[in-house]
């Protein structure tokens, strides 16, 4: 089968509808949806094993375990800015087989390392930051997207591959309770450990956490190998670094900081806050029951804004995101959450933290519908500029837990943490209402009914 196709206008109606362009689209976003969904479950499955790791007698301290949960976000950040830039070197087909294949690598070493009870921290460590690979590759999957669709769609095919894709967050969540519970594999990945929780012991299988996913990486990385095509949209490296002489390559950077950086850092750190927060009182609630609860929030919403994204424009979803995660954690700080006095604070804590997964949702749909309208001018540029604003975003995961870990250890509350964050959020959503809610912006968004900056500057625009 060809790798590269010999012709992609899905601005053409003709093209789009009686050519075959349609149905490739789909076909694409089915293929690479799917194997997104592994990619982010891959990438947060240390955030469910952490939690688990001393009672199965591994001695690490509570910075150790947020530096383990942190990692990944490190790693999936710097391997996002490489993958910005691999679509127009190698297409789509390559890139996302090739990255499907990868993840199996760590999930792999991390069942070998569960199994032997002497593995270092720094070992760990090293697994935890190749867990990455899952969170790197998005912005390899998003500018493929957004090539295949025209802008009219921009919002809805973006939004369901996000949104389908941060599914990934909440599985592994979900799933991992229930796989450890079992000797799901028999003997052939290593036996039961004893888990400690007080005085109760019980058996898992903790390194079937990993383990899960090998098989659909190996089936994805073939089916992706067979089924997708690349688009004829090449640049070498050095063309594609236009996207930082823009000064809305950066805007947009921070105000997805706020959004979807926000989303993967809440992700990682939710299971120790709880941890750190509320297990040292009996009966202590067990992290990964309410954990996974957040992200799939943050994905149902991100899925169903897509489509309002596209209507309304995405700057004014963006705007109500900002408000709703200023004011809920200057709630949260001030609702006795964060320093709990026994588990009736729990259920606010939840709640609240759940409701800024809930904006985040919101944002990350709404964003990637307003990023492609914001360099509507070049496609290519708006796919690097999807791919560059996703991968400083992922450092989110890092920068919480370091965060969040450092403001309970030093001050004994994550209180400080939410404050930076309050300022962060009015800076960006300031960036937004000026330059892309404002009908004075440089590059407004209203959506498909209320019109764009690019609808007037169109008629005008040569080359």
């Amino acid at each position: 089968m060809a790798t590269w196709l010999n012709r992609w206008a899905p601005e053409n109606i003709d093209f789009w509808e009686k050519e075959g362009g349609k149905k490739q689209a789909w076909k694409t976003l089915m293929v690479s949806t799917i194997s997104l969904l592994f990619s982010f479950s891959t990438w947060f499955v240390i955030s469910a094993v952490v939690v688990k790791l001393p009672g199965i007698g591994f001695k690490f301290n509570q910075m150790e375990l947020f530096w383990l949960a942190a990692m990944p976000g490190l790693s999936g950040g710097i391997l996002r800015i490489i993958n910005t830039f691999l679509i127009p070197l190698y297409g789509t087909r390559h890139v996302i087989t090739t990255t499907v294949f990868l993840k199996i690598i760590p999930m792999l070493w991390l069942v070998k390392a569960i199994n032997d009870p002497t593995t270092s921290f720094g070992e760990f460590l090293a697994i935890s930051f190749l867990c990455g690979l899952g969170g790197g590759d998005f912005s390899s999957y998003m500018p493929s997207t957004s090539l295949f669709f025209p802008k009219r769609l921009q919002g809805l095919a973006l939004g369901i591959q996000a949104g389908i894709g941060n599914f990934g967050v909440s599985v592994v969540q979900f799933v991992t309770p229930w796989i450890i519970g079992f000797a799901a594999f028999g003997s052939i990945i290593g036996g039961p450990q004893e888990f400690h929780k007080g005085e109760a012991v019980k058996q898992i299988w903790l390194q079937n956490a990993p383990f899960i996913y090998v098989p659909f990486l190996m089936v994805m990385g073939f089916v992706a190998w067979a089924t997708l095509k690349s688009i004829p949209v090449k640049a070498n490296f050095k063309e594609q670094l236009d996207i930082f002489n823009d000064k809305h390559t950066w805007y947009c950077t921070l105000i997805y900081i706020m959004t979807f950086g926000s989303f993967a850092g809440f992700s990682a750190a939710f299971p120790l806050m709880i941890k750190e927060i509320y297990g040292s009182f009996e009966n202590a609630p067990d992290p990964l029951k309410y954990a996974f609860y957040g992200p799939l929030i943050g994905s149902v919403l991100r899925v169903i804004f897509g489509s309002p994204s596209d209507k309304w424009g995405g700057a004014v979803f963006t705007l109500l995101s900002g408000i709703g995660l200023i004011v809920t954690s200057i709630i949260i700080i001030f609702s006795g959450a964060l320093t709990p006095s026994s588990l009736n604070n729990f259920p606010t804590f939840v709640s609240l933290m759940l409701l800024l997964f809930f904006f985040t949702g919101i944002g990350n749909a709404s964003t990637f519908r307003q990023f492609p309208i914001a360099f509507a001018f070049n496609p290519r540029k708006a796919a690097g500029v999807i791919g560059f604003t996703a991968a400083i975003a992922t450092f989110g995961p890092f920068i919480f837990n370091t965060l969040i870990g450092t403001s309970i250890k030093s001050y004994g509350s994550a209180a400080p943490f939410f404050w930076g964050a309050v300022v962060f959020y009015l800076v960006a959503l300031y960036l937004n209402w000026k330059h892309y809610y404002s009908r004075n912006g440089e590059r407004y968004d209203r959506g498909n009914k209320g019109g764009t900056w690019w609808d007037k500057a169109k008629a005008s625009y040569v080359g």
